[in-house]
């Protein structure tokens, strides 16, 4: 699934290839008798609200809140996407399993791709959206400013007996860490994730703090990581898959300097706090 550094990098793409264009027409080929009477486009009967609410407004700026893509159009409304597992956007270049697209006024196209049809798309008033179910049991922004260390703890101790990966992973918590970003930050800061929140020292939970910064950053520097199906807006794959120091390297060695250990998760230096 994409985590935050995916859908940053979906997002600047967005603003850098339809902001300020105009939907000119909208279609899908996502239709499912499961989402009868539901707010997504896979409810055909929601899709045609969808298509009379976004045809002739123009797309002011992509935004994103955790793991959703927000396109604000004109006139109050936004479409807000969760690509979940298999979805991404691609901007005017045909790619195989596309579930939605859109025609803008230059003649080109924005295309949405979603191998296995887990993406979530729906409309929200702009002016709603913090208020939103979609939104308003969110946890902070770990790349804002106002994202301090003592917010950080703060938010960590409210699941003092979860076990750490899992809690980095609540988006209740903290948004936008998923299974990938998580297994970096934790050996990073050497923690191993099956830690109990609340038994962490406070020099590893600054270590953690500071590794979720760091790593998060990286990953959108590097455009996002492709281990599995995420492309950005261009169709290419990002590169922070090359630089996994722990995630799905199962049975090697460890690469922190003068550890002997073996992972998956190092058990010489990310060490159990329970």
């Amino acid at each position: 699934m994409p985590e935050l550094p995916e859908v940053q990098t979906t997002v600047d793409g967005l603003n850098r290839t339809v902001k300020g264009r105009k939907i000119v027409g909208v279609t899908t080929t996502y239709a499912s008798k499961f989402y009868a009477g539901k707010d997504e486009i896979k409810n055909p009967q929601f899709f045609r609200k969808f298509k009379r609410f976004v045809v002739g407004r123009k797309i002011l700026r992509a935004e994103r809140r955790a793991k959703n893509v927000l396109l604000h159009l004109s006139e109050n409304v936004t479409i807000l996407v969760h690509m979940k597992m298999t979805g991404h956007f691609v901007y005017n270049r045909l790619v195989p399993f596309v579930r939605l697209d859109f025609t803008l006024n230059s003649g080109k196209h924005l295309y949405l791709s979603d191998m296995r049809k887990f993406a979530k798309v729906t409309l929200v008033e702009t002016k709603k959206l913090d208020d939103s179910p979609h939104l308003k049991h969110l946890g902070p922004e770990p790349l804002e400013k106002s994202f301090k260390f003592e917010v950080f703890k703060s938010q960590v101790l409210k699941r003092p007996r979860g076990k750490i990966k899992q809690v980095l992973m609540d988006s209740k918590i903290v948004v936008g860490i998923g299974n990938i970003y998580a297994d970096e930050i934790l050996w990073h800061s050497s923690v191993h994730p099956l830690s109990l929140a609340g038994k962490i020292p406070e020099k590893n939970m600054r270590l953690m703090y500071k590794a979720i910064k760091k790593i998060l950053a990286k990953g959108i520097n590097l455009g996002g990581d492709s281990m599995s199906d995420y492309r950005n807006i261009k169709g290419e794959k990002g590169g922070f898959q090359e630089h996994h120091r722990v995630y799905q390297k199962h049975r090697t060695r460890c690469e922190k300097k003068g550890c002997s250990g073996v992972l998956h998760f190092c058990p010489k230096h990310q060490r159990l706090f329970q």
